[in-house]
C-alpha cells in the first residue's frame, strides 16, 4: 500500500467555522496566499485547492451577488479572471480550464457571502479513481511552491494596484 502525506489539509479537517470573511481578512492581514491585490480586484491561492494553481478571484468590496457590481468593477472582475487564466497559461501550461463562480449555499458556494470565482487548471490525467473511491485527491506541488512560481507574474499585472 502506498501512503500519501498531505499534512495541510490536517488544519481544514480540524478547524472551526471560520469568523469573518476569508477574503477580507487577507486583505487586511495581508495574507500570505494573496497573489494580487488591485483597486477592485484581488486573486488569491485556494488554501485547500482541488489541484495545483487554483485560484479565487474577488471584488475587493465585500459583497455576494453579481448586482451589487457596478458595471466597471464587473468589468475590473472579468479582466481579472482574464489575465489569471493568462498566468496560468504561462506558468504552469494546463491543457484547460474550469471558471466558475457558485452563487448561494445550494450551488456550491462555500463563501457564499463574499462573492468569488474559482480557476482550476487541468491537465489531462490530472483525476483519478482515488478522488471517486477513497476521497483522496493528489496535489503534486506543495501550495508554497505554487504561490513561489506565481507571485512574480502577478506582481507584474497591468491594472491599477494597491500593493
Amino acid at each position: 500500500m502506498e501512503t500519501m502525506w498531505a499534512p495541510w489539509r490536517m488544519e481544514y479537517i480540524l478547524a472551526d467555522e471560520q469568523e469573518g470573511c476569508v477574503f477580507c481578512d487577507a486583505l487586511e492581514q495581508n495574507d500570505d496566499l494573496t497573489l494580487y491585490a488591485g483597486n477592485c480586484t484581488m486573486v488569491m491561492m485556494n488554501k485547500f485547492p482541488y489541484i495545483n494553481g487554483h485560484l479565487l478571484v474577488a471584488p475587493i468590496k465585500h459583497l455576494s451577488t453579481l448586482d451589487q457590481l457596478s458595471r466597471y468593477e464587473m468589468g475590473e472582475l472579468l479582466a481579472t479572471v482574464e489575465r489569471s487564466v493568462g498566468i496560468l497559461k504561462q506558468a504552469m501550461n494546463p491543457d484547460g480550464f474550469n471558471v466558475g463562480l457558485n452563487l448561494g449555499k445550494v450551488a456550491g458556494a462555500g463563501v457564499e457571502e463574499h462573492l468569488h470565482f474559482h480557476i482550476v487548471p487541468r491537465w489531462f490525467g490530472d483525476t483519478n479513481a482515488l478522488t471517486v473511491f477513497a476521497e483522496v485527491r493528489v496535489i503534486p506541488e506543495h501550495i508554497r511552491a505554487t504561490y513561489d512560481n506565481l507571485k512574480p507574474h502577478f506582481d507584474t499585472l497591468n491594472l491599477n494596484t494597491k500593493n
